[in-house]
């Protein structure tokens, strides 16, 4: 079967086994094309399964003849959706550091000023989940099952990722300081 070949079926065991073959056609170059653009081999994975999720649902509903460029073609929305979801989650973040910043009533003294500067630094060099809990249960110092709710997570895994937080807090303001530990 070619790559450009579409797969078209008439039934739900056809279908299922005309997408396991394009997934064996079509799982490198789809994982291939993610990893050279977002640069994380996790964020490819993720997205490669729901390239392939999505030609799975397309299969099922015989909305589209579905090969290799349809494959690519999905793929690169699910990574600009990535992005998007991204960007949006920084500028949150953004807002939230600079809503935090206007609470300052003006009486801190320097060293306080700076090390508000550095914690800020030092949290964006964080992926954002690590980010995102350290801010909510540091600097919003909401208590851990709220923030577990506003991450859609369990109590447990939310304690977890703090945990995990953390440990990359401290790596990388280290990294930061020149202490490479």
């Amino acid at each position: 079967m070619q790559d450009d070949e579409p797969v078209v079926t008439d039934s739900p065991s056809a279908t299922s086994a005309a997408v396991l073959e394009l997934y064996e056609r079509g799982v490198g170059d789809v994982y291939g094309y993610l990893v050279r653009r977002c640069m994380n081999a996790a964020t490819a994975e993720d997205l490669t399964a729901e390239t392939f999720l999505a030609a799975a649902k397309a299969a099922h509903h015989g909305a589209t003849e579905l090969n290799i460029p349809w494959l690519i073609g999905t793929a690169r929305h699910k990574l600009i959706d990535h992005w998007r979801r991204n960007t949006r989650q920084r500028e949150a973040l953004e807002e939230l550091w600079d809503a935090s910043a206007e609470l300052d009533d003006g009486n801190d003294d320097s060293n306080q000023a700076v090390e508000t500067m550095h914690v800020h630094h030092v949290l964006a060099e964080l992926p954002p989940h690590h980010r995102a809990a350290l801010t909510l249960r540091y600097m919003d110092g909401l208590p851990v099952p709220t923030v577990a709710a506003h991450l859609e997570r369990s109590v447990h895994a939310t304690e977890s990722l703090l945990v995990r937080a953390k440990a990359s807090y401290r790596q990388a303001a280290a990294r930061l300081e020149g202490e490479v530990r």
